[in-house]
């Protein structure tokens, strides 16, 4: 039987509610179940690993009223599955899989083999508009440190890992990351409103060769 989630719930700023849930997974439960209820006061929400950023109109709507009426949401630990994505990418554009090798003890082949062989969920999208972060990278790859200095410029595509999380720059952006491949997908267009990954999707990663990567050059991830 599937246990009751009782968020806590704390102001976030003048207008939003900031939602403490037990784990990700209930956070997504959380997230799902405030989207459903259809509150006309509903701006938006937005889930990040234990939390919800639940987003309402001021002018409708009262902090206090809010608070109420997601405490009567009600929502349960079930688990909500989103959308399983395929997304290739060429490790041979790597520029760091040497640095991982010596934190890690493995060869650059099993890195490669253990990163592509796991799924992924995304748990949070932040630092820049779409980029996912995903969870949690297999015991293996666990607790490489980000680089000393970031780089000024990671190109886009460009897939990541520290601690026990990947990632991938959809756009390109100063980062910090241990860079071990790229995928050749565009996976965001500000200009269009395109931003096909979405917290609670699943993700794997395909490996794929330099040719097929400049094949690829430029599809986007199909929604």
């Amino acid at each position: 039987m599937l246990s009751v989630v009782n968020p806590v719930f704390k102001p976030l700023g003048d207008q939003a509610v900031l939602a403490y849930l037990p784990d990700e997974a209930a956070a997504v439960g959380f997230a799902a179940a405030a989207r459903a209820a259809g509150f006309a006061w509903l701006v938006d929400v937005v889930p990040a690993y234990a939390t919800v950023g639940v987003f309402f109109d001021p002018e409708q709507v009262g902090l206090a009223a809010v608070r109420q009426a997601l405490a009567r949401v009600r929502p349960t630990n079930a688990l909500v599955i989103g959308r399983t994505r395929l997304i290739p990418c060429c490790y041979e554009l790597q520029l760091d899989l040497d640095r991982v090798a010596e934190h890690t003890g493995l060869s650059a082949d099993t890195i490669i083999e253990t990163h592509a062989a796991s799924e992924y969920s995304v748990y949070a999208i932040g630092f820049c508009p779409g980029f996912p972060y995903l969870g949690y990278l297999p015991p293996e790859l666990v607790g490489v440190p980000r680089l000393p200095s970031p780089r000024l410029r990671v190109e886009p595509g460009s897939v990541g890992l520290t601690g026990r999380q990947t990632g991938l720059y959809p756009l390109a952006r100063p980062g910090g990351w241990n860079l071990i491949g790229r995928t050749p997908l565009t996976l965001v267009d500000v200009a269009a409103g395109y931003f096909p990954l979405r917290v609670g999707d699943r993700v794997r990663f395909q490996r794929i060769d330099r040719r097929e990567y400049e094949r690829l050059m430029g599809e986007r991830l199909l929604t």
